[in-house]
């Protein structure tokens, strides 16, 4: 059975009309965004369109909103209206600009308009639907969240971490419980198809069955949609989740999880460390380490990813020495094992000494092969105490000089380290 829909041009009198202003007919202000023009379009075309209201002025209530909603959701004819204003838009000719206004005299059939904006789709389902989506626009979002951006620690991203995440997901209407039906009320039997979810239709000398367009085949629509989810059944929610984070994740990397029924993709973003840096799944970091510690050897603590660690320093350790702790680096991920710690040893040389730090920091100079000279040390030429600088040292031989100093040395070794250590610390 085919639905008969006689041809209802729209013609637009300044009579009829003129008192009446687009966005009074829609119930909108001025400032109103296009989704609310739609969303109005929508509610009152449903509401006083011919094949459901059955009114005698009802009809000519769904050409006036039709009117409005084609002129408002166009920009430019919106901005000339605007401009015009409502009273001297409808004064003159045509789509003519006079002294007077613009006049705007639309030929265009309510019912194509009406077939334009929800083509196929069932004209009572939702309204997102209506315009492209199968899901309610909500406070939240306009569609589901498909990306999101974690920040972590680099200790977190190393370790792995449990962590709260809340994004935007499309599911079943919590007021229709899926149905998209306002409670209350029920769908009823479509009365393009009556009810069967077909029409007949004559091509020809043949006559041919097809599935409604209007129900979809469903046999019925939805009169009274769900004022949640605008009939579809289906809107924008906000969800959050437990997401657990896996040892050994990088920078920039990306996962893929389920919220619900969704799918979001969580792009890792992890944070420098002061103490560390990662190479792949090994990790460096520096160690200071004392003077004394470098000449006589000891212990210290190394910053670890899950435990500190106490390693040996073994006596005569220069600076930069690279040391390395198997296993004590990142979880490898999706792998079994753990990478490396590589420990840099710096020496840490002490700037303000105490007087008894200075004497036995002397002390030791005298009796160390220096390659050269150490200041506050003097060293004795030919009987007399010259105080040696760069500056002097090029009038000293430096073969003359050699051993007059280790001739020094003998005398003095012969006191003992212990007694001149002594005598510098006590007098």
């Amino acid at each position: 059975m085919t639905s008969k829909n006689p041809f209802r041009p729209i013609h637009t009198s300044s009579i009829f009309f003129a008192k009446r202003d687009y966005y009074e007919i829609l119930g909108l202000k001025n400032d109103a965004t296009t989704n609310d023009i739609k969303k109005a379009y929508y509610e009152l075309a449903k509401k006083y369109h011919p094949d459901v209201n059955k009114d005698p002025g009802a009809s000519a209530r769904f050409q006036e909103v039709s009117e409005a909603y084609e002129i408002l959701s166009d920009e430019t004819k919106r901005a000339q209206y605007d401009h015009y204003g409502s009273s001297s838009f409808f004064n003159q000719g045509a789509g003519n600009k006079t002294a007077n206004g613009w006049h705007y005299q639309s030929a265009t059939d309510p019912e194509e308009l009406f077939r334009k904006i929800f083509g196929d789709r069932n004209p009572f389902a939702d309204f997102a639907s209506s315009f492209g989506k199968e899901f309610a626009e909500t406070d939240y979002g306009f569609e589901a969240s498909q990306q999101h951006v974690m920040n972590l620690t680099f200790e977190e991203a190393a370790r792995g971490v449990t962590k709260t995440i809340s994004a935007n997901v499309v599911e079943d209407c919590m007021m229709c419980h899926g149905s998209g039906v306002q409670p209350g009320y029920k769908k009823v039997s479509c009365p393009y198809c009556n009810g069967t979810g077909f029409v007949t239709q004559r091509m020809g000398g043949f006559y041919m069955q097809t599935t409604c367009s209007r129900c979809r085949g469903s046999g019925s629509f939805n009169k009274n949609p769900c004022l949640t989810c605008e009939g579809h059944g289906r809107s924008v929610q906000r969800r959050s989740m437990q997401f657990t984070v896996p040892a050994g994740v990088s920078d920039g990397e990306t996962v893929r999880a389920n919220l619900g029924n969704n799918t979001i993709y969580i792009t890792f973003k992890v944070a420098s460390s002061k103490r560390f840096k990662r190479d792949k799944f090994d990790i460096h970091c520096d160690v200071e380490i004392s003077l004394a510690q470098a000449v006589l050897g000891g212990t210290v603590q190394v910053p670890g990813i899950e435990e500190d660690t106490y390693i040996q320093i073994p006596p005569g350790t220069s600076s930069h020495t690279k040391l390395r702790l198997t296993g004590k680096g990142i979880k490898r991920l999706n792998q079994t094992g753990r990478g490396d710690q590589y420990i840099n040893i710096k020496i840490i040389v002490p700037k303000n000494l105490n007087d008894k730090q200075k004497a036995l920091m002397q002390a030791w100079a005298e009796f160390e092969d220096t390659p050269g000279t150490v200041n506050g040390i003097k060293y004795s030429v030919e009987g007399a105490e010259f105080a040696k600088s760069p500056k002097r040292a090029e009038f000293v031989s430096d073969e003359k000089f050699m051993k007059e100093r280790d001739r020094n040395r003998g005398e003095e070794e012969k006191e003992g380290l212990f007694n001149r250590i002594k005598k510098a610390i006590f007098g």
